[in-house]
């Protein structure tokens, strides 16, 4: 059984006023005593910072694979070009805006997590990635390359945020992974501090994560063995999240001490939080097949096939698939979809 009893709801954060006063922070804005003790609503301000990256960027490029399907509940894009991201950070809730202008990086946080928000921008953004270090091997990946001059990997230093849905993801559609995801987080989640463009909300705390019934990960779709995976994996988060300062193999061997972890889970994971340029993944029912079709016109590639076609790029292996990826030659459907299960109905 995942837990007993469901978490309690948690307290709102809270900021020291004059005299020691608590004042509770509701939805990034403080409350403030008004005329005869009524309370009224300030707007809590955020802080800035801008970064000139040294090179081409794209935003959605980059910060795209953090997002979990179109309504992934921290995650969104606005109309304006901006992207707003919630997150749990090593001090707490925060949440990132970053718009592109002229070429600079601007970017505004909110929350008590905002300083290491803005602390770890150029890493977000790729600045440790490095683009020129790629060769490509084929025309096919030179020419995507030349049309996507703005693909840089993103680093974030945060293991369990990239963990958590990796897991939810093993072996069931992008679209059952991407609800029970949206519904867990929303649930039990918190939501993002500062000014955010709609509702969004920071993911549950690795406590909370571990509180959460049994019957609700059943009602999210999500069975036994992925459930299990995570409660031992947030049994040990602390320990995992240190291995964001480790080099990316190191990370991956200690998150596959966690039984439930494979190698398909640590590669999509430290893709994440540490822009891992060769973390190519295997044991992924498409990817295989897309590569050998892009590349030599095998739709039927296994991984073995697969890792012989990129090992031109060694140390550079999942840039090239996501290169790959991003060339949108993919293999014609031969049998429908996979249908979408939902044990949750049961």
């Amino acid at each position: 059984m995942a837990g007993r009893f469901a978490p309690r709801p948690p307290l709102p954060h809270s900021l020291k006023g004059v005299g020691g006063t608590s004042m509770p922070v509701r939805g990034g804005h403080v409350v403030v005593p008004g005329p005869r003790g009524a309370a009224r609503s300030a707007p809590v301000a955020g802080r800035t910072r801008t970064w000139v990256p040294g090179g081409p960027l794209d935003l959605g490029l980059v910060l795209g694979p953090l997002r979990r399907g179109p309504a992934d509940p921290t995650f969104r894009a606005a109309p304006d070009g901006s992207v707003w991201r919630a997150t749990r950070t090593p001090a707490g809730p925060g949440t990132l805006r970053v718009a592109l202008r002229g070429g600079v990086a601007q970017a505004e946080a909110w929350g008590p997590g905002r300083d290491w928000l803005l602390d770890q921008l150029p890493s977000l953004l790729g600045a440790f990635d490095d683009p020129e270090a790629f060769e490509p091997r084929h025309r096919l990946v030179a020419l995507t390359r030349h049309r996507r001059p703005g693909l840089r990997l993103t680093r974030t230093g945060l293991v369990m945020e990239s963990l958590i849905p990796s897991i939810l993801e093993q072996k069931v559609t992008t679209g059952e992974a991407y609800r029970a995801w949206r519904l867990l987080v929303r649930k039990y989640g918190e939501p993002a501090p500062g000014p955010v463009p709609g509702p969004m909300h920071v993911m549950p705390a690795a406590r909370t994560w571990a509180l959460i019934p049994s019957w609700e990960w059943h009602r999210a779709g999500v069975d036994n063995k992925r459930a299990s995976a995570i409660l031992r994996a947030v049994r040990m988060a602390a320990r995992l999240e240190e291995g964001a300062g480790l080099a990316p193999e190191e990370a991956r061997r200690r998150l596959e001490v966690v039984p439930g972890v494979g190698p398909w889970t640590s590669a999509e994971t430290v893709q994440r939080s540490h822009g891992a340029a060769d973390a190519v993944t295997v044991g992924d029912l498409h990817l295989p097949g897309i590569v050998g079709y892009a590349l030599t016109g095998d739709r039927d590639a296994d991984d073995a096939v697969m890792l012989s076609l990129l090992e031109p790029y060694a140390g550079q292996r999942h840039r090239a698939a996501r290169l790959i990826l991003l060339s949108g030659r993919t293999p014609p459907r031969r049998v429908p979809r996979m249908p979408r299960g939902d044990i949750g109905q049961l």
